[in-house]
């Protein structure tokens, strides 16, 4: 008999959910827009916010249309260059495409696997040498929920006077320094797509610096109709907008927000435990208590010396993915570089070589709230019995 598939990161609905979207169709706002997203907005600010804060929140109808309004309201156009995390999804990158600029791609750091810093400052310092320009904005990552080293990177920011966009799409609830991630840029880019720390179906928003500008994004996200009697439009807008139905969802989502977050960090101590006495798995941790992962995604890096059972030729992490695929439990090799994609392959990337051995060495396991004891015995067991 076939064991039940352990999937990678799967939402779970809080219980919630369905009563904001009966209220929707009760009141016939089933069309974009209505009191769900308002509300939704309002319990992401006081979620993610600091109370002082002047920043405001956009929900919109992905993490993708959010990091690309977030470079349309940074100016960038054609014939731009925007510094992009490499070691990252593809939705960090396209957007730059979108608006006819052109990605810089830049390697990560050991460490927390986000950019380098230091690399950032001499890549920047190499770009304006060779074109004369400074880059028009930096994407940065919290990759799999593990906060990037922003104030380094914020420093490099401020030092040549470029805006960061920071893509904390992976990063819901974690934290640096104290701070929730998202705030750390003059836009931040949220994600609730289905396998995300909540979910609104398909969805995301933007993290807006005050309330001005929030309209504004919320205008390009709408067409950018303009408020006349007609169809009046001066700009080029987006059909962007979260729906009244999607917004619903994330209301009742919220009401669990910490609890997941709470979830998978304690499956992150049950991997810790696990690997602790097996040197050929080293699972990704926080570097320092600076550093307040949400843990999206437990990650492991497998030793050059590990010898995995089936390994052909194919790799530690192949192989491990396919002893693990076997036991039906679903796992994933860290993103690939986007310097190493094909339709970026003419890209200009600054490179160290961390992201292509984070690649060749990395997988992601399980977690997430349908992942409990039993699952994880079985993840466990089957890594333990694949080492050779």
């Amino acid at each position: 008999m076939k064991k039940e598939r352990i999937l990678l990161r799967l939402c779970k609905m809080g219980g919630r959910e369905q009563e904001y979207i009966d209220l929707a169709f009760r009141d016939n706002w089933v069309v974009p827009l209505g009191p769900n997203v308002d509300g939704f907005e309002q319990d992401l600010e006081k979620f993610l916010l600091p109370q002082d804060s002047h920043k405001k929140i956009c929900a919109l109808s992905s993490g993708t249309a959010a990091i690309h309004l977030g470079l349309v309201m940074l100016g960038v156009d054609k014939g731009d260059e925007v510094m992009v995390q490499s070691l990252t999804f593809s939705a960090s990158a396209n957007p730059v495409v979108y608006q006819g600029a052109t990605p810089v791609f830049v390697d990560s750091e050991p460490e927390t696997w986000n950019i380098d810093p230091e690399l950032l400052d001499t890549s920047i310092k190499d770009r304006l040498e060779k074109t004369g320009r400074l880059p028009k904005a930096i994407v940065v990552v919290d990759l799999y929920g593990m906060p990037a080293k922003l104030d380094a990177i914020t420093n490099v920011a401020k030092k040549w006077g470029i805006p960061i966009l920071e893509d904390a799409a992976e990063a819901f609830g974690s934290e640096y320094k104290g701070e929730k991630c998202g705030n750390f840029g003059l836009y931040g880019a949220l994600s609730f797509n289905g396998n995300k720390m909540i979910t609104t179906s398909g969805g995301g928003a933007l993290i807006c610096p005050d309330e001005e500008t929030r309209k504004r994004v919320a205008s390009y996200a709408t067409q950018s109709r303009e408020p006349a009697p007609w169809y009046q439009h001066e700009r080029i807008g987006f059909n962007y907008r979260m729906s009244n139905i999607c917004a619903g969802i994330g209301r009742g989502q919220m009401m669990v927000a910490q609890e997941f977050i709470n979830h998978h960090k304690w499956v992150q101590s049950v991997y810790r435990e696990a690997f602790k006495d097996i040197p050929e798995i080293i699972l990704h941790e926080n570097p320092s208590p600076e550093f307040d992962s949400n843990f999206w995604l437990s990650t492991i890096s497998i030793s050059p010396q590990a010898k995995i059972k089936g390994d052909d030729g194919c790799g530690s992490p192949e192989a491990l993915r396919r002893c693990l695929e076997k036991e039906n439990i679903e796992s994933r090799q860290i993103w690939k570089p986007m310097h190493l994609q094909p339709f970026f392959k003419d890209a200009p990337a600054y490179l160290n070589g961390c992201s292509e051995k984070i690649f060749n060495t990395g997988l992601c396991l399980p977690a997430g709230p349908w992942v409990g004891e039993n699952e994880l015995e079985r993840v466990i067991s089957t890594i333990k019995s694949s080492l050779q």
